[in-house]
């Protein structure tokens, strides 16, 4: 008998266990129009009324004449038959996809083929991750990108490096507790929690019975100049019988005086710098946009009032006690304040993107645009959280009182807010590293639900679960890097790749509901990390307008008017949303518009008062015409003529072009074009010209007149 080989199991490998299934192909001549990544198998190929159409176990393919469509299937949130021969496809980043067929019953066969691709996984195991990872082990980089798909690349221990950085007094003031250790106290958690130095673990077991989820109020960040700190938690379970429980109250007002007995480096009042957008943009007296420096926070044992800032209304506080819920009661909480932000919970921030995705798959210029946009209410929600973020961090910085943060549950609105605020804080934050550090920390081990947020957790039907709660930040990060464009080290490109990551499931960061969960299922070995792939040497999410050394703390604008509508997600050139044909007639593409535009008479285009020489705008030896929008042509180049002459009004005031009136502010004379413009807002300065020569002066007499209000110092 011959000798036994070892067992065959040792001669499996990770990427067996995923293997590709078989093409069904419409046609035999077709070919796969794209190239597949590693674990990638094509499931159906065919053709549509104009397109090429393809399934794979990663993506939707659609290739037109002019264009391709690429859609992860975890980035697809419905899909529909529409006027028997269209498929409509709704993306989870608000895209909407539409793809003509030539009969009724092929439409129904990719709609079932398509239903079952996107369907829930019964499995984590379903999700490409897992198969891209497998199939990318033992692969050298001259066949694959191994950079891209590295195992264990996870931005996590980092707790440590980041509790010294802060500065944290771990000998006197403050500890690491380990009651969390092995998820035995609270899942969504970490496992290490920061409390102050005199708090046992039997209190914080005590705490946990009375906090939502057993979600305590832990420390995430300390001021390093001040020492305030900022903590978050789950809101208290009073319920309407109004229980209290010691133990809380204490560990609350225990965390304002471990900021008092650490009161940070700044000794001598030294101060942060502070950045701010034009003051023309002010924002509300409690928000408001202003070039100030922080005022110092002399060291005391009296600890400061510490503020706690609930997301919610007060209303929707009050509603929440009939569900156990509740909030805390100044009464019962000594040398504390109680805020409330009126933040929207999931159900209403996933209503207004359903209503932001249904008008931005509309026509491409609807006359309805702007009180289509208003209506949707997705900039308010976004203004209301950087409201919210904007008082944490003058909270923190100016008054140097610390702050506590929580919702209903602690991990939707709270780590928007927490996190923003520490972005407007810190500027390691606003670098690649920082920024990556920010999202494993304050995101996934605080346990915000990806899993069913992003609607990618398995045998989870709730669709009630679902909201883009972190795309909603991502936006309001967006815009910050707006207004302060020289201060992040990143740029839009990374923020973007980062929206489309978080629903593709390509990498396993943003798998699973918690770090519990994250580590029962091995995902951290068992999937590349995002980060591979945004990492700090990659150039192409580099800003390459970045100062790095910018100590500064910022302070946005949070008007709706100063915010915008974040077009390289929602409207990007390359929206995969191509219209319906019985929109098709009235919006011409960019060709079709010149093609048409070129073969027009220029005869009969509309004449205007332009002229190619502007001289001759008041040459009087030239006819005039006489249009509509000018009553009477000689008054007007009379006007002119008279403002061209500064000397014949005011030779005083010629020099400057200003007469100062005494009342109402500067007047304009110079450059004057018909009735005089208004005063310049307050803070912008107005044209001050000093004409060289006449000839001179009259053509910039033509654009001042109108350009008063364009210089902002």
């Amino acid at each position: 008998m011959g000798e036994e080989g070892p067992p065959s199991l040792e001669y499996i490998q990770a990427k067996d266990l995923f293997p590709p299934k078989e093409l069904v192909k419409e046609e035999e001549n077709l070919q796969v129009p794209f190239t597949v990544l590693q674990g990638e198998g094509v499931e159906f190929l065919g053709r549509a009324a104009d397109a090429l159409i393809a399934i794979s176990n990663y993506r939707l393919h659609i290739k037109f004449k002019d264009s391709v469509i690429n859609v992860p299937l975890r980035m697809i949130d419905s899909v529909e038959s529409r006027d028997m021969f269209q498929l409509h496809i709704a993306c989870k980043d608000s895209k909407v996809v539409r793809c003509h067929f030539s009969t009724f019953k092929q439409c129904q066969e990719w709609l079932s083929r398509l239903s079952r691709a996107t369907a829930r996984p019964a499995k984590p195991e379903d999700l490409f991750a897992f198969a891209y990872h497998a199939w990318c082990l033992g692969l050298t980089e001259e066949d694959q990108h191994t950079h891209l798909c590295q195992p264990g690349e996870h931005i996590r221990c980092r707790q440590e490096a980041e509790l010294a950085r802060m500065g944290f007094d771990l000998q006197n003031v403050w500890r690491v507790s380990h009651i969390n250790s092995n998820y035995k106290l609270c899942p969504s958690y970490p496992q290490k929690l920061l409390v102050p130095v005199w708090i046992t673990d039997k209190e914080l077991e005590n705490v946990a019975s009375f906090r939502s989820w057993k979600r305590i109020p832990v420390v995430v960040y300390r001021h390093l100049r001040n020492g305030a700190a900022i903590a978050r938690c789950s809101q208290p379970e009073i319920s309407w019988w109004g229980w209290r429980n010691a133990d809380d109250e204490y560990l609350v007002t225990s965390i304002a005086k471990a900021c008092a007995l650490d009161p940070g480096t700044r000794a001598s009042g030294a101060s942060l710098s502070t950045a701010t957008t034009d003051a023309s943009e002010a924002c509300d007296t409690d928000f408001d946009s202003s070039l100030t420096s922080c005022s110092g926070v002399e060291s005391t044992a009296a600890p400061q009032k510490l503020l706690i800032l609930d997301a919610r209304s007060y209303t929707a506080a009050v509603a929440n006690r009939a569900k156990g819920g509740g909030c805390e009661c100044e009464e019962y909480y000594p040398n504390c304040e109680v805020v409330f932000m009126g933040m929207a919970n999931i159900h209403a921030i996933r209503n207004s993107f359903q209503y932001l995705r249904a008008v931005c798959s509309q026509m491409p210029d609807p006359s309805n645009w702007l009180s289509a946009l208003e209506s949707t209410k997705w900039l308010q929600h976004l203004s209301v959280m950087l409201k919210a973020a904007v008082l944490v961090a003058n909270t923190v910085d100016r008054e140097g009182r610390p702050v506590l943060v929580h919702c209903s549950d602690g991990w939707d609105r709270t780590p928007q807010i927490v996190a923003l605020a520490k972005i407007l804080l810190d500027p390691y934050y606003r670098t690649l590293e920082g920024f990556q550090v920010l999202v494993e920390s304050d995101w996934l081990d605080f346990g915000h639900k990806f899993g069913d947020r992003c609607g990618h957790q398995e045998n989870a039907e709730d669709q009630n679960e679902q909201c883009p709660v972190f795309l909603q930040w991502l936006d309001s990060v967006h815009q910050l890097l707006k207004q302060f464009p020289c201060l992040f080290e990143f740029n839009e490109a990374f923020l973007v790749k980062l929206v489309q990551h978080t629903y593709s499931c390509l990498y396993g960061t943003f798998l699973a509901n918690n770090p519990c969960e994250r580590e029962k299922r091995n995902i951290y070995k068992r999937t590349c990390s995002v980060w591979a792939l945004l990492r700090a040497g990659n150039k192409n999410f580099h800003n390459f307008l970045y100062t790095p050394g910018s100590d500064v703390v910022l302070h946005p604008v949070c008007h709706v008017r100063a915010l915008h509508l974040w077009t390289a997600v929602y409207l990007p050139a390359s929206s995969p949303c191509t219209l319906g044909e019985e929109n098709m007639d009235l919006y011409l593409s960019p060709v079709a518009q010149s093609q048409e535009f070129s073969g027009r008479s220029l005869d009969r285009l509309p004449k205007t008062r332009s002229m190619d020489d502007l001289l001759s705008a008041c040459d009087t030896s030239s006819p005039l015409t006489r249009t509509s929008s000018d009553p009477n042509l000689n008054n007007h180049c009379q006007e002119v003529r008279v403002s061209l002459e500064p000397w014949h009004s005011n030779p005083e005031g010629a020099e400057t072009g200003f007469v100062d009136s005494g009342v109402g502010g500067p007047q304009l004379t110079v450059g004057e074009v018909g009735p005089s413009p208004p005063p310049p807002p307050p803070g912008i300065a107005a044209h001050r010209t000093l004409p060289p020569s006449p000839a001179k002066n009259q053509m910039r007499s033509l654009y001042t007149g109108f350009s008063w209000g364009i210089n902002k110092h």
